[in-house]
């Protein structure tokens, strides 16, 4: 019997790991901001960023801002840290339109970055919150690939 969640998708792809935050004792967990990437025990390769990139998840994302930013973000607040994430969807807009496929990367990586500083102000994990509203599909249509009416979100 086919079912439509997650878990078995993800059994199936292999890609699990994405949608859950690091528990105690796996790379990548700690409750607060460290001094440095590696006593946070990321571990990331420091030579070719495809490999660390396709090793890093949400989750580790969320614990690397984490441990950079913290204490600077807290101070600023949810209200300043969301106008620096305007200004920087500003900056995408731009660089979608008049940039280069480089600069709009790096553009996305700040929004995304901006918004994991939020979320982490917030005391929001994102790879539950997505997993919550996505890991059984479509919000709207629980399917895999989106059967909702286009006049319709989402």
């Amino acid at each position: 019997m086919a079912t439509n969640n997650f878990s078995d998708l993800a059994q199936e792809k292999g890609d699990q790991s994405l949608w859950r935050a690091p528990k105690s004792g796996e790379r990548g967990f700690s409750d607060s901001p460290q001094s440095s990437p590696s006593d946070a025990g990321m571990g990331y390769p420091s030579g070719g960023t495809s490999e660390a990139a396709n090793s890093m998840t949400i989750a580790h994302f969320q614990q690397l801002i984490r441990n950079m930013y913290l204490k600077k973000d807290v101070a600023r607040g949810i209200e300043g840290t969301f106008m620096w994430l305007m200004e920087e969807i500003g900056e995408l807009a731009a660089a979608l339109r008049h940039g280069n496929r480089d600069q709009s990367a790096t553009e996305f990586a700040d929004v995304f970055a901006w918004l994991t500083t939020i979320a982490n102000v917030a005391g929001v994990d994102l790879a539950e919150a997505i997993y919550a509203k996505y890991g059984r599909g479509c919000p709207g249509c629980l399917k895999w690939v989106c059967e909702c009416p286009d006049s319709g979100k989402p």
